[in-house]
C-alpha cells in the first residue's frame, strides 16, 4: 500500500510539481519509519530544501512518534547547515491526537533534538551548527490555539535542556553550594520563591541523613528548597531529587570504571528543579513544593563508615551497612522536610539503584508507591509526556529485608529485590501521604543519540512532572487524596 498525501503535504507537492507523489510512485519514498529524503525545490516554494519524513504506519504514529520525527528531521538539517526550519505539521489518518498535541510535539521534538553540551569544548570546522529559527506550519485559523502549543512546547522543552545542561556539568563546577546558586538564579527568573538551608540549619532540624553523607566531603551540604504558590488551598505538590553532585562511593567506594559518570548523580534534583520552574512559567493554579538534599558522597577521613548510625529528621535511626547506599538517607531527610510543608501528594525521584538497570533497562523508569491510584496518575503522565514508566511490586514481605538488629532500618538489605529495597527504607519517611517513588538509574543518560535523545543527560521527568501538574489541575479526583492501597 502506497502512502497517501493529505491537507498541507499534498499542497505542498502541487507546488513542486507533484515530485513528492512521482518519487512515491517510482518507489524512491515509501514513508518507512525512519526514511529521509531531500528534496531542493528549485524555487517552487520558499524553502531552498524539503526533507520528507518517513512516519511509518499511521495507526503506529504516536505524539510520540511527532517528537522523534521533528527531532530527527531538525538534526539532520543542521547538520548540513540550516539555520531555519519549518515543520508541517503530520496528518496520520484516525490520529488520536489533534493539531495543538501535535504542535506542542514537534516543538519538543525540535529543541530536545538538536540539544548539545559544548560548554567546554572549541568549535570543530562544520560542527556546533545550531538552529535559529523554528516555524511551525500550520492552518491560519488555528494559529491561535497552536501558538499557545508552541508556547509550552518550547517552555517544556527548554527546561528539559536546562536539568540536561546541570547534569552534563562536572563534580568540579556543579558543587552542592554551586547548585544552591543556580537554583536560586533559575527560581528568580521563573517568579519562584528559593530557600537555602545549611549546615546550621541541618543541625537544628536533625537532618543526620544528609549531614552524615555529607561528612566525608569538604563541601557543604544544602537543603534547597523552591516554592510556587498557583493558588490558595487545593492540592500541593511535593517534588523531591536527589542532589549527589558526584557520588564516588564513599568509604564503600565505587570501580573506578566509568566514575566519571557519577557526576551525573543528581539527575533527580535537576529533574524537579527544571520542572517546578516550567509549572511556574506555564502559571498552572497549584501549589508545588521542591525539595533537593544536595551533597557528595567522598570517603574523606571524617566520612561516614560501614555500621554507624544516623538519626533521620523524623527520629528514625538508620544502620549504614554500605555508604554507597547514600541516595536513601539524604532522601529520608528531604521527604521528611516536605511532609512538614504540608504537602498532599508527594514524588520523589532519583538514580537510586544499579539494580533498577538489571530489571528494567534503559527504556523504562521503575515506580514504586504506597497508593495505587495516585502511581497510576504519574505513570498516565509519563505517558503522555512520553516517558515511560513500570510499576514495581511494593509487598509487604520486602520490609523485613531491611530491619536492622542495632537500629530501627538499615540502608541494604542485600543484592535481591535491590530497587525494592531502597523504596522500601524511603516509604519509612513519607507517613500517609500519597507517594510515588521514581527510580531513573537506567533513564537519566543516553548512551547514544538516538530521537530526540542525544548523548549524555536526558532530562528524564521533567516533562512527566509538567503534565503531571496539569493532569492535577484538569482532572480533580488526580489531586485529591486517594485510597491508600499496596501493590
Amino acid at each position: 500500500m502506497r502512502p497517501s498525501l493529505r491537507g498541507a503535504a499534498a499542497a505542498l507537492d502541487t507546488a513542486l510539481g507533484g515530485a513528492v507523489r512521482g518519487l512515491i510512485g517510482a518507489g524512491e519514498i515509501r514513508a518507512a519509519w525512519g526514511e529521509q529524503t531531500l528534496l531542493h525545490s528549485l524555487g517552487r516554494v520558499p524553502a531552498q530544501r524539503v526533507l520528507v519524513m518517513g512516519g511509518g504506519s499511521p495507526r503506529d504514529f504516536t505524539l510520540d512518534r511527532t517528537r522523534i520525527v521533528a527531532a530527527d528531521a531538525c538534526r539532520a538539517l543542521t547538520k548540513i547547515g540550516v539555520r531555519h526550519v519549518g515543520l508541517m505539521l503530520p496528518e496520520p489518518e484516525g490520529a488520536a491526537f489533534n493539531a495543538a498535541q501535535a504542535t506542542q510535539a514537534v516543538v519538543e521534538g525540535a529543541v530536545l533534538g538538536t540539544y548539545q553540551f559544548s560548554t567546554y569544548q572549541r568549535p570543530k570546522p562544520g560542527e556546533g551548527r545550531r538552529l535559529d529559527r523554528l516555524s511551525v506550519l500550520g492552518v491560519r485559523d488555528q494559529m491561535t490555539a497552536l501558538n499557545e502549543a508552541i508556547r509550552r512546547g518550547w517552555i517544556v522543552a527548554d527546561a528539559t535542556n536546562a536539568a540536561r545542561d546541570l547534569v552534563n556539568e562536572p563534580g568540579n563546577t556543579l558543587t552542592p553550594r554551586v547548585l544552591a546558586r543556580r537554583a536560586q538564579d533559575m527560581a528568580r527568573a521563573a517568579g519562584l520563591q528559593c530557600a537555602v538551608l545549611g549546615t546550621p540549619e541541618l543541625r537544628r532540624l536533625g537532618a543526620g541523613g544528609l549531614l552524615g553523607v555529607a561528612r566525608g566531603s569538604a563541601e557543604p551540604p544544602r537543603l534547597i528548597v523552591l516554592t510556587y504558590r498557583g493558588r490558595r488551598g487545593g492540592p500541593h505538590l511535593g517534588l523531591v531529587g536527589k542532589g549527589v553532585t558526584f557520588d564516588s562511593g564513599g568509604i564503600s567506594i565505587k570501580p573506578a570504571e566509568n566514575m566519571e559518570a557519577m557526576k551525573g548523580d543528581m539527575a533527580g534534583a535537576a529533574a524537579v528543579l527544571a520542572a517546578i520552574c516550567a509549572i511556574a512559567q506555564l502559571r498552572l493554579p497549584l501549589q508545588v513544593s521542591a525539595v533537593i538534599p544536595a551533597t557528595e558522597n567522598l570517603p574523606g577521613g571524617t566520612a561516614l563508615k560501614p555500621g554507624d548510625i544516623l538519626r533521620a529528621m523524623t527520629g528514625t535511626t538508620m544502620e549504614v551497612i554500605n555508604t554507597d547506599a547514600e541516595g536513601r538517607l539524604i532522601l529520608a531527610d528531604a521527604l521528611a522536610y516536605a511532609r512538614r510543608r504540608g504537602v498532599t501528594h508527594l514524588v520523589d525521584v532519583a538514580t537510586l539503584t544499579g539494580a533498577c538497570v538489571v530489571a528494567l533497562g534503559t527504556i523504562n523508569t521503575g515506580a514504586f508507591s504506597n497508593d495505587r491510584a495516585w502511581q497510576d496518575h504519574v505513570v498516565a503522565a509519563g505517558t503522555a509526556a512520553g516517558e515511560r514508566i513500570w510499576p514495581m511490586p511494593m509487598d509487604p514481605e520486602y520490609d523485613e529485608l531491611i530491619a536492622s538488629d542495632v537500629a530501627e532500618i538499615k540502608n541494604t538489605g542485600g543484592r535481591k529485590g535491590g530497587a525494592i529495597l531502597g523504596a522500601k527504607f524511603l516509604e519509612r519517611f513519607v507517613g500517609e501521604t500519597p507517594w510515588v517513588h521514581l527510580d531513573i538509574a537506567g533513564t537519566a543518560a543516553a548512551d547514544k543519540e538516538k530521537g530526540y535523545l542525544t548523548k549524555g543527560a536526558t532530562g528524564v521527568m521533567v516533562r512527566t512532572f509538567v503534565a503531571l501538574a496539569h493532569a492535577m489541575v484538569a482532572k480533580p479526583a488526580a489531586a485529591r487524596p486517594a485510597t491508600r492501597r499496596r501493590r
